[in-house]
């Protein structure tokens, strides 16, 4: 692919290395003749001098016949204003960095819709999906990407004497919206059948409407699980985009903030997490707040050293799992040697997520469900009429072992029922076996 990236900062220039190693070829764009240089010399891309807000420049750099243009800067206006530019240029896609949630949640306006713009990839928010992965699994938080918190996504242990002990699924009651896309038992996983019967103690994931979820949930749990507690260090924008992301799911979360003003502030805004004004430094926070009891402790400060301080020190108090966030990756292979169990840089997982959402063709590998059993799967569905486009899902030819998901349609995202259809330029999550990519393509005439 040809690609042109505008700005040479930390993201930009990780992606420029990353995207260039895989083959493609890259120009990246930037005011500072040294930060291209520098790029330059250490990677095979070609560089050059200017504003990605200026139509002459990326002309020169040739947008007009790109595959792909990135906005990578520091800020979100340039990048959003850039893209849209780089639009009306030619390039066949565009994807901006952003950091405010103004423009991510698309708060009173879709603002990519509204440019032209492909997708929106924020290094905040991707680093919080990062995070509740390692807490979570890689398939809860891919949905929760996709769905932007408008499914509920559950794993939960079945109950002894739960419905669904005694029936098979097809039979039981559960909200039209609810789906079981995996079960695990003690020795495997697979993904259920209309006439599977799961048994006390297997885990189920299930999905379901926000509104469904506490009624489906009551078929397999009859006892709620205990919450995992999770102390978040740092009041940063990245420590509220983790209170979010952990906002749906079974967590207890404390947040500790240094600054008084601004614990205030986030007491207001999150009113599920439980904020706290507290000295990061003194060791007797860490004892009032029982750190070393909590499950996970995630350190999100704004300061590499500090994050990696801190915890280390929660860690070594007996926390189960403790968590840095850091700006530079400079640290990252040290940490386990200080305890530190998982350490996420927003920089590598934004590029990553840009990866993932630059995968060629209409089905893409979204995560792994269970290793050789299930896999979850993205499916862009052609604005073409397809033979099964338009029919309920019920009467649909599906292969074994296949699971439509979740369908996004517009700023609608759902978990379908068996009478509801599948649409021309619908979005579709599909669970399924590995390897199955040849059978979506002809499931849905792509």
């Amino acid at each position: 692919m040809e690609i042109i990236i505008s700005g040479a900062g930390e993201v930009g220039t990780h992606a420029a290395e990353v995207l260039s190693e895989a083959g493609h070829a890259v120009t990246i764009i930037d005011v500072n003749a040294g930060r291209l240089g520098a790029v330059g010399e250490a990677h095979d891309v070609r560089t050059l001098q200017g504003s990605g807000t200026n139509a002459e420049v990326l002309r020169e750099a040739g947008c007009a016949e790109a595959d792909l243009f990135i906005g990578a800067t520091d800020v979100d206006e340039l990048n959003l204003l850039s893209c849209a530019i780089a639009r009306k240029v030619g390039v066949g896609r565009c994807i901006a960095r952003v950091h405010h949630g103004l423009y991510f949640e698309d708060r009173g306006l879709d603002y990519a819709a509204a440019l032209g713009i492909d997708d929106l990839v924020c290094p905040e928010y991707s680093t919080a999906a990062a995070v509740a992965q390692a807490l979570l699994s890689p398939a809860v938080v891919a949905i929760e990407q996709f769905a932007l918190g408008k499914i509920d996504v559950q794993q939960l242990e079945v109950d002894p004497d739960a419905p669904a002990t005694k029936l098979p699924l097809a039979q039981l009651r559960l909200p039209r919206s609810a789906r079981v896309v995996l079960v695990a038992g003690k020795e495997t996983a697979y993904i259920p059948g209309a006439q599977t019967v799961v048994v006390p103690g297997d885990t189920v994931m299930l999905l379901a409407n926000s509104d469904e979820m506490v009624e489906a949930r009551e078929a397999f749990k009859k006892t709620r699980s205990p919450r995992l507690r999770v102390v978040v260090a740092g009041g940063s924008a990245q420590g509220v985009w983790l209170c979010r992301a952990l906002q749906r799911g079974n967590f207890s979360v404390r947040l500790l903030v240094e600054d008084r003003v601004r614990a205030e502030v986030l007491a207001s805004k999150l009113d599920w997490a439980t904020v706290i004004h507290a000295d990061l430094v003194d060791p007797v926070t860490y004892e009032e707040e029982r750190v070393g009891k909590a499950d996970a402790f995630v350190a999100v400060t704004g300061r590499d050293e500090s994050n990696i301080l801190l915890a280390a020190r929660a860690k070594r108090m007996g926390v189960a799992c403790a968590i840095a966030v850091l700006q530079r990756p400079t640290y990252l292979r040290m940490l386990p040697e200080m305890g530190v169990d998982y350490a996420f840089s927003p920089r590598d997982v934004a590029v990553d997520h840009m990866m993932t959402l630059i995968q060629t063709g209409p089905v893409r590998q979204l995560a792994l469900l269970a290793p050789d059993v299930a896999v979850l799967y993205a499916v862009k569905v052609p604005t073409s009429q397809g033979p099964f486009v338009g029919l309920p899902l019920r009467d649909v030819p599906f292969p074994e072992k296949f699971i439509v998901a979740a369908i996004q349609r517009g700023d609608r995202v759902y978990v379908p029922g068996a009478d509801d259809t599948i649409e021309a330029g619908d979005d579709v999550i599909v669970a399924g076996p590995p390897g199955i990519q040849k059978e979506l393509q002809w499931a849905f005439s792509l």
